[in-house]
């Protein structure tokens, strides 16, 4: 599934509008310690977390995630969604919480890892 279509089916704010929308979603991950994703998430995951600080953007560069969907209506400072996009990378918002847009990702045939 491409990311747009998870953005359009899931009424996801796109923050960073200048950023790819059309990559292919492998499958998700959600956590808010920043060294369980470096450890566990893969590329082209979406990454479900509450983070909103800038290392969010490295982690996902550095596992070369699809995106970051940030949950509970909070929005990273405009510094971070700058450093997003020069990174190419997509990050979504919402106001729901992370329990609830896993169990959506879950229903549109988003999986998570297995090992």
């Amino acid at each position: 599934m491409k990311l747009k279509e998870i953005v359009e089916k899931l009424n996801l704010e796109v923050a960073t509008p200048a950023s790819d929308l059309d990559r292919d979603v492998s499958g998700g991950y959600a956590s808010d310690l920043l060294s369980d994703v470096m450890a566990n998430s893969r590329e082209g995951n979406v990454w479900v977390t509450m983070q909103i600080h800038q290392n969010i953007i490295a982690v996902a560069s550095l596992k070369e995630l699809a995106g970051i969907v940030v949950v509970n209506g909070r929005k990273p400072e405009q510094k971070v969604l700058a450093k997003a996009e020069q990174e190419n990378i997509p990050v979504m918002l919402t106001g729901l919480q992370a329990f609830e847009i896993a169990g959506r990702l879950c229903e549109l045939g988003i999986r998570g890892n297995t090992k």
